[in-house]
C-alpha cells in the first residue's frame, strides 16, 4: 500500500472512529433526556426546561451524522427486491448508478441545507431555554448529507474498480459472484 493510499486508510478510519462517537453520545443524551425528564416531572411535578433543546441537537446529530455511517456499513434502507432477483451484470449496474445518484442527491441536499443553515445564522435566531444560537443544532444537517455523500460515492467506485457486487466498501452483496438466488 503506497503513503497516499494508507493516509486516506488513516483518515477514514479515524472519520468512522468520531462518527461512532458522536453516535454514541448522541443516543446517550437522548435516553438521558428522556429518562431524566420523567424522573423530573415524577418527583418534581416539572419538567426540565431545556430537554427538547438538547433532544433535539441530539437527535439530529444522530440522524444526519448516522447517513455516512450507514452508507459505509452498507445498511442503509433499501429497496432490494429487484435488486436480488436480478442478475450478476444488472445488480452490478445497480450497484454503481444507485449510489452514484444517492450521492448527487445528497450534494444537492447538503447545498440547500447549508443555505438555510447560512440564513438561521444570519438571522440570529436562538433556542429559548438555553439561549444558544440555534444554527449550531443545523451544522449536522449539511455535514451529514456531504458525508453520506463521501461514502455512497465510494460505495460506487468499489463497485466499478471491483468484480463483486459490493453494498459498502467492506460488504459484499451477500457474498454472491453467480447470480444465484
Amino acid at each position: 500500500m503506497n503513503t497516499f493510499n494508507r493516509v486516506i486508510s488513516i483518515l477514514d478510519r479515524s472519520l468512522m472512529k468520531i462518527e461512532e462517537l458522536i453516535l454514541s453520545f448522541a443516543i446517550i443524551v437522548i435516553s438521558v433526556m428522556v429518562i431524566g425528564n420523567v424522573l423530573s416531572r415524577t418527583f418534581t411535578g416539572a419538567s426540565w426546561a431545556f430537554n427538547e433543546e438538547i433532544s433535539r441537537f441530539a437527535l439530529f446529530l444522530a440522524t444526519f451524522i448516522g447517513i455516512s455511517y450507514v452508507a459505509r456499513k452498507g445498511r442503509h434502507i433499501s429497496m432490494s427486491a429487484f435488486f436480488d432477483l436480478a442478475p450478476h451484470k444488472i445488480r452490478k449496474a445497480l450497484a454503481i448508478i444507485i449510489p452514484l445518484v444517492t450521492a448527487i442527491v445528497l450534494f444537492v441536499l447538503a447545498y440547500y441545507a447549508y443555505g438555510y443553515m447560512a440564513s438561521v445564522r444570519d438571522s440570529g435566531r436562538v433556542t429559548a431555554a438555553l439561549r444558544f444560537p440555534y444554527y449550531w443544532m443545523l451544522i449536522a444537517v449539511p455535514l451529514g448529507f456531504v458525508l453520506g455523500g463521501i461514502q455512497f460515492l465510494r460505495n460506487a467506485w468499489i463497485n466499478i474498480k471491483e468484480k463483486d457486487v459490493y453494498l459498502a466498501t467492506d460488504k459484499k452483496d451477500y457474498d454472491r459472484t453467480d447470480g444465484a438466488i
